[in-house]
Formats: structure tokens, C-alpha cells, sequence
């Protein structure tokens, strides 16, 4: 039964992982009215982070000052991320919050390019931007708005520390000693916020669920995808995300979007597919 489990092929494990964390956002959603963006962005980033540290057992005392430089920012950006993304889809549909944090790690896959073809899928990227702005919806909040585009930024940092990161530190150890610092970030918050005081044997059962499928199902996915694909397959295959964050955000809390915010995803993810094919090896 084991090996069943293991021989899944490689590009239904991508699409797997990411219907994944598709539905673990969703499920953050419903939470959100009883502890909160901040108290679900806890519970999740530390049952994560439990679940990492009892598999991989990372030797606080062995790490190098050199990699402590490195691990720390790490985890503390990967905490961030979370928490301003969870505070966007608060405040914003799930598909319109994905789409807006993707422009991050599509800019910096193209930052310093002399190319005209990626300057255009950069401006293909911005007209999403500009079809999901305040000023062409006065529904969209723009605080939530801003909390996506600020985790685009944390997104793209995150993707930078954690290529240094893996130079020096076994990947395992690497993200269960990152997640600990991260959820030393999340955890006042969510006490200040007061969601973890209503936290109920229920509500917490949803948040390790909720960990599992944002966490740890698609973290085993795509790693076990990254050995069998080509890394441009497996970047096309993630620029689904958006539209696929729009379908589940659709389908479990029947978040409906216009059609300009529908033209907004299609935007960016035809921008990152395109940056992908055209990307230099």
C-alpha cells in the first residue's frame, strides 16, 4: 500500500499540491470569523512547525553562526509571507489575493532582463494589476490589495534567502528551523488579535488540517515532482495557481469574480507561463 501511495506520477503530484493549498486557504477562510487572519496564520505556521521539528529534529546547538545569519531572516520572512497573505484574502477573494502575491516571484524570475519579451510579460502582469485596482472596482478593498502585494514582495524575498539558505543548511533542517522562527513571529499576533483565547478542540482540529494541506501534503508533492521534472515544466505547471485558487475559492466559499478580475488572472497567469517558455536555460 505504501509504494502505491509513493508512485504517484509527477505532474498529478503538482496539480495535487496545489488543489491543496487551494483548499487549506479556503479552510483559513472559514476560521477567519472566529480566530481571525492572525490567529489562523498561528495555528498553522505552528502546527507546521511542530510537524517539521519532530520529522526532521534539527540540532539548534550544531548550526553555524554563518547559517544562523541566513535561517533566521528565512523564517522570519516565511512567517511574514504567511501572515499578510492570510490578512489579504481577510479582506479580498482568495483568487484575486493569489494573483496579486504571484507578480513577486514573476518579477523576480525576469528582474534584469534586457529582453523586449520579458518586458512584455511584465506588462502583461501590470494590466492584471491595473484590471484588479480600487479604481476599476469599488468593491475591492484596498487594504487587501496592498497586504497581497506586500506578500508578493515577502514571496520573492523568501524565494532569494531560501536559494542561500539551501547552500548551507539540509533542506529538511533547513525549513523546520526556519517555520520555528516563523512562528515566533506569528504567535503575538495572534494573541493580540485574541484569536488563539477562543481557540476551541474543534477549531484546532480544522488548524491541523489546515497545516497538513497548506503545509505538509503539497511541501511532499512537490518535492517528490522536482525530482522527475524539468524545472520549466514544473514553473508552468505552478502558474496555474492563480486560476486554480479562483476555482476552489469558487466552488467551496462561492466567491464569485467579475469579469475584469476574472481578465486579471488570466493576465497574470498567461504573463507567468509566458515569462517560463521564454526564460533562458
Amino acid at each position: 500500500m505504501k509504494n502505491k501511495e509513493l508512485n504517484i506520477p509527477p505532474v498529478p503530484a503538482v496539480l495535487l499540491a496545489i488543489l491543496s493549498v487551494q483548499c487549506g486557504a479556503a479552510i483559513a477562510k472559514t476560521l477567519f470569523p472566529a480566530i481571525g487572519a492572525a490567529g489562523t496564520a498561528s495555528i498553522r505556521i505552528g502546527v507546521s512547525a511542530l510537524i517539521l521539528l519532530l520529522a526532521y529534529r534539527p540540532n539548534l546547538k550544531q548550526i553555524k553562526p554563518n547559517q544562523w545569519k541566513i535561517v533566521v531572516p528565512y523564517g522570519l520572512c516565511l512567517g511574514a509571507m504567511n501572515l499578510t497573505f492570510y490578512l489579504a484574502i481577510e479582506r479580498i477573494p482568495i483568487g484575486l489575493a493569489v494573483t496579486l502575491e504571484f507578480i513577486g516571484p514573476l518579477l523576480l524570475a525576469i528582474i534584469g532582463s534586457k529582453r523586449l519579451i520579458d518586458y512584455c510579460w511584465v506588462l502583461l502582469a501590470a494590466a492584471g494589476i491595473v484590471l484588479i485596482a480600487p479604481w476599476s472596482n469599488d468593491a475591492i478593498d484596498t487594504v487587501g490589495v496592498l497586504f497581497a502585494l506586500l506578500a508578493a514582495a515577502l514571496w520573492a524575498t523568501y524565494i532569494i534567502l531560501g536559494g542561500k539558505v539551501s547552500k548551507i543548511m539540509h533542506g529538511g533542517q533547513a525549513v523546520a528551523t526556519g517555520m520555528l522562527f516563523a512562528s515566533l513571529l506569528i504567535l503575538p499576533f495572534g494573541f493580540y488579535e485574541n484569536g488563539l483565547l477562543n481557540l476551541t478542540p474543534k477549531l484546532f482540529g480544522y488548524g491541523v488540517a489546515l497545516a497538513l494541506l497548506s503545509s505538509a501534503i503539497p511541501f511532499t508533492l512537490e518535492m517528490k515532482a522536482l525530482g522527475q521534472l524539468p524545472p520549466r515544466t514544473f514553473s508552468i505547471l505552478m502558474s496555474l495557481e492563480p486560476a486554480a485558487a479562483a476555482i476552489c475559492a469558487f466552488l467551496f466559499l462561492q466567491e464569485k469574480l467579475n469579469f475584469y478580475e476574472i481578465l486579471a488572472v488570466v493576465c497574470v497567469v498567461s504573463a507567468s507561463v509566458g515569462a517560463t517558455l521564454t526564460a533562458k536555460r
